[in-house]
């Protein structure tokens, strides 16, 4: 593609490089993905590519940076407009989680692509923090359990639903099974003494 002229600001500029970079691993994978093909796919010079994420492997980590903060967003807003209540929060939890599993594939080829990286995985650290405190900041309400006891239960919790968005993407279980498992398995992480009403949806057991 031949380079355009135009003049967007640094950041503008990296926003359309990263929409860009997405574009590529969806319809190449990840190994499609160079600084050489995003900058051809853009439309800029090689330069512009390079100043931005110096490395294939920079550009990778920025990418995934991108689209872990795009899932958690989505699972925010869904919560924020949750009604409340144990099993209505878990629904919402789940669903959010495996929704922008399915529809950003991306994020996994990415992962994929930077496994072994040991600034990847500081960066895994850091993302796992963030998914494990916005999930228990939102069941907190619905537990008996102390804030740290819950929190571990969560880092427990995300762990299952990366094995069962692995099966889902497999297609091994659909989404509504994929749902029900994670929402039955958060439910059951809190304590026994809270109130764990099951939401009203198809294919819960209330």
């Amino acid at each position: 593609m031949a380079t355009t002229s135009t003049r967007l600001s640094k950041q503008a500029r990296r926003e359309q490089l990263l929409d860009t970079a997405v574009a590529i691993v969806r319809t190449q994978g990840a190994d499609g993905l160079t600084l050489v093909t995003l900058a051809e796919e853009a439309g800029v010079s090689r330069p512009i590519a390079y100043d931005h994420f110096a490395t294939r492997p920079g550009l990778l980590l920025a990418l995934h940076r991108r689209l872990d903060e795009r899932h958690r967003a989505a699972i925010t807003r869904a919560l924020r407009d949750a009604v409340p209540g144990a099993g209505e929060v878990a629904r919402v939890i789940s669903t959010a989680y495996f929704a922008c599993a399915t529809d950003m594939p991306e994020l996994g080829a990415v992962s994929a692509a930077l496994k072994g990286n040991p600034e990847m995985e500081a960066i895994r650290h850091e993302l796992t923090d963030g998914y494990v405190d916005l999930m228990a900041t939102a069941l907190l309400p619905y537990s008996g359990l102390a804030p740290q006891a819950l929190r571990l239960r969560c880092v427990g919790l995300l762990g299952a639903a990366e094995a069962i968005a692995t099966e889902l993407n497999r297609e091994r279980a659909t989404d509504g099974e994929a749902v029900t498992a994670l929402t039955d398995l958060i439910l059951s992480g809190l304590d026994a003494s809270t109130d764990r009403e099951r939401p009203s949806s198809p294919g819960v057991s209330p």
